[in-house]
């Protein structure tokens, strides 16, 4: 007589690695006053089986998590290691990373309207309106994959105008990363500097030398790679940050970046952790 075997089926979860019983506290410090209240762990009845599917609570549960995922902002100045932890927060989380500067490099290759508009004030050597930067962020923010993984959005928006522009079209983040390092120390890491011509790699004379001397004598430096010219691109970094200040007070979280990369997205990784949490948590109720 023929015998059957019953298949399982495998359920692959969207949502991020399950977190323990204890809850991930942000070690952050907030840099603006945010709000006070308090939210309680997200507790689901556990699922009865008896041949059915599961319950249509813990079902709805999930459904709403992955309809809302996280959505955060990240700034730091000149060598903070803001690109570094963009990858490291990308690889963790799943979101969709957006550069505004790499944005409107790609939709002025690939001719957009809004790239052939950028290019003729490029072209000009003026600066690209706001409106025209901000229509491109808000159509790539508006893509499916952002929309159903998250994003990451780096070092935008940088001025207040911009950033009234997105809370204008209801664009804002679940928590604004701000990497705080010591100006001494990013002196230090943009003037030992050097590019490689020849490979395209980034070496630093102190923190990550060249490996042999031919590779050392041909090393070249930035031309904005100079203590005075990195002194006026932190300047204009910190009057960038206090525009914002207003606008994303309750949600800007100040991370310490001078440690080592570990540290940092460990910190980091735990705010983002909580963050996902509690938005699972209000999305649930």
């Amino acid at each position: 007589m023929a015998s059957s075997t019953a298949a399982a089926a495998a359920v692959t979860s969207l949502l991020p690695p399950p977190v323990g019983a204890e809850r991930p506290v942000p070690q952050g410090r907030l840099l603006f006053r945010a709000s006070r209240a308090r939210s309680s762990p997200l507790r689901l009845n556990p699922v009865r089986h008896h041949g059915l599917s599961p319950a249509p609570r813990a079902a709805k549960a999930v459904e709403a998590a992955k309809a809302d995922p996280l959505n955060v902002m990240i700034a730091g100045a000149p060598a903070s290691g803001k690109g570094t932890q963009c990858e490291l927060i990308k690889a963790k989380y799943g979101l969709v990373h957006i550069s505004a500067g790499d944005l409107l490099r790609a939709e002025i290759a690939t001719g957009t309207d809004n790239g052939k508009q950028a290019k003729e004030f490029m072209e000009k050597g003026q600066l690209v309106p706001d409106e025209i930067v901000v229509n491109m962020v808000k159509g790539r923010l508006l893509q499916p994959d952002a929309q159903e993984k998250g994003w990451l959005l780096d070092g935008y928006p940088r001025s207040y105008s911009q950033a009234m522009a997105l809370e204008t079209l209801g664009i804002r983040p679940d928590i604004f990363i701000l990497l705080d390092v010591p100006d001494e120390l990013l002196v230090e890491r943009v003037v030992g500097r050097r590019l490689d011509p020849e490979t395209g790699k980034i070496y630093h004379l102190k923190y990550s030398p060249p490996e042999n001397e031919e590779i050392a004598s041909r090393l070249t430096q930035r031309f904005d790679d100079t203590e005075e010219k990195v002194k006026l691109r932190l300047q204009t970094h910190y009057q960038n940050i206090e525009s914002l200040v207003s606008i994303y007070e309750d949600v800007i979280v100040k991370v310490n970046g001078n440690t080592t990369v570990e540290d940092v997205f460990g910190e980091i990784e735990k705010l983002l952790t909580s963050s996902l949490d509690k938005k699972t948590e209000m999305t649930c109720r």
